[in-house]
């Protein structure tokens, strides 16, 4: 059995506009449940579905640690670590999930 792989992520309905930061072990899948807006939550209501940003770790407590790291952090450090690697807050989903 391979790696197990953990992922902090943030969503955005659009550039400059609300902002999700989630964890999960299975990033195609749980973005894809924002996308399709599976559940009543947050994203559903704000419509925020665009993967803009996402790291990989290799343990659980590590991803969990940034994630509630994340989102502690102010506004404006949020978007610059977006901008820094996704300036135009391309929607990085379809690079991740392949062709449909």
């Amino acid at each position: 059995m391979g790696a197990r792989c953990y992922y902090v992520y943030i969503l955005a309905s659009k550039i400059g506009g609300a902002l999700y930061i989630g964890v999960t072990n299975d990033l195609v899948r749980r973005v894809a449940e924002h996308r399709l807006k599976l559940v009543d939550s947050f994203t559903k209501e704000y419509d925020i579905v665009k993967l803009v940003y996402f790291e990989q770790f290799d343990d659980p407590e590590n991803a969990i640690k940034r994630e509630k790291r994340l989102k502690k952090w102010k506004r404006a450090w949020k978007i610059a670590l977006i901008e820094k690697d996704n300036p135009n807050w391309n929607d990085l989903y379809p690079g991740i999930a392949g062709p449909l």
